[in-house]
C-alpha cells in the first residue's frame, strides 16, 4: 500500500536552505508534499535549489534574506505567506559554521566582533525568524517550528566557544518558546546534528575533521545531510503531534541524553 505524503498541503521555510544540509530539508519536505520557502544568504543558491524542486513538480519559491536582521525576517515571512497562504514549519537551519567563515581559537583569541556576529546570526537569528511567524501560525491553531542546533551544545568543545555558546542558547530559547506557543497549537522542538560532511567539495582538511569525529560514535561512520532529513521530517509532520519542548540528537550516538 503505497504511503501518503505527511506533509502534502503544508507551506514550510527553510533559513539556511540554499546549502548543504539545508538544502536537504528543502527537498525532504518537498518530497513529503510540503510547499517550500528556501530562504537563504546567498540569493542565487536558494534560487537554485527553489528550481531544483519545482523541476520535481512540488512547488517552491526562494527568498534571499539575512536571518539577523528583522526586516529581512518580515519580508520572508510576508512572502511565504503571499505565495502560499499559509506557513505551517519553519526550520530555523541558518547558522555561521561550515560556508562562512569562523575563527577555532581559545577564548582569549575569538574576536569580539565575531563573538557578535556569531550570537547575531546563530542566535537572534532564530529568535526572529520564529517572531516573523508565530502570528500567521497563531492564526491557524497550529505549526511546528524546529530549531537547528548542535550535539556540542551538549558536550561542549574546545576552540569553539562562541559557536557552542549560540548553540546551547537555541536548547533554551526552544523549551521557553514552546511554553508560549503550545496553547495555540503551536510545537517547538530541537534538533542536534552531530558533525556533518554536508560542504559540495570538502577539503582534505575538511574530510579529515569529520572523519575524527567517526570514533566517538556508537554508529562509527561519517554523517550526511540525509541522516537528519528524517528527524526533521518527522518533527514537522502530525506524526509528533504530542511532542514539543524537546531536543532530538542526531550524531550516530556520540551524545546520549
Amino acid at each position: 500500500m503505497e504511503r501518503s505524503p505527511r506533509l502534502e498541503g503544508r507551506a514550510a521555510i527553510v533559513t539556511g536552505g540554499g546549502h548543504g544540509i539545508g538544502a536537504a530539508y528543502c527537498r525532504a519536505l518537498a518530497e513529503e508534499g510540503a510547499n517550500v520557502a528556501v530562504a537563504d544568504l546567498d540569493g542565487e543558491a536558494a534560487e537554485q535549489v527553489a528550481a531544483e524542486i519545482s523541476k520535481g513538480g512540488h512547488a517552491a519559491v526562494a527568498i534571499s534574506a539575512d536571518v539577523s536582521l528583522e526586516a529581512d525576517t518580515l519580508r520572508m515571512a510576508a512572502a511565504a505567506r503571499e505565495r502560499f497562504g499559509r506557513i505551517d514549519i519553519l526550520i530555523n537551519n541558518a547558522a555561521i559554521f561550515s560556508t562562512v567563515p569562523m575563527s577555532r581559537v581559545p577564548i582569549e583569541e575569538v574576536p569580539i566582533a565575531e563573538w557578535d556576529k556569531l550570537m547575531a546570526v546563530n542566535l537572534r537569528g532564530t529568535f526572529l525568524c520564529c517572531r516573523s511567524v508565530l502570528g500567521t501560525m497563531r492564526e491557524q491553531g497550529r505549526g511546528s517550528i524546529i530549531n537547528i542546533s548542535s550535539g556540542v551544545a551538549l558536550s561542549g568543545s574546545p576552540s569553539r566557544i562562541h559557536y557552542v555558546t549560540s548553540k546551547a542558547g537555541i536548547l533554551g530559547f526552544t523549551r521557553c518558546l514552546a511554553r508560549e506557543a503550545g496553547p495555540a497549537g503551536i510545537r517547538v522542538n530541537t534538533v542536534a546534528p552531530g558533525s556533518t560532511l554536508s560542504e559540495p567539495d570538502p577539503s582534505e582538511e575538511v574530510i579529515s575533521f569529520r572523519k575524527e569525529r567517526v570514533s566517538a560514535r556508537a554508529l562509527p561512520r561519517v554523517q550526511y545531510p540525509e541522516d537528519l532529513v528524517g528527524a526533521v521530517v518527522f518533527l514537522a509532520s502530525d506524526d509528533s503531534g504530542f511532542i514539543t519542548g524537546q531536543t532530538l540528537v542526531v550524531d550516530g550516538g556520540a551524545v546520549m541524553i
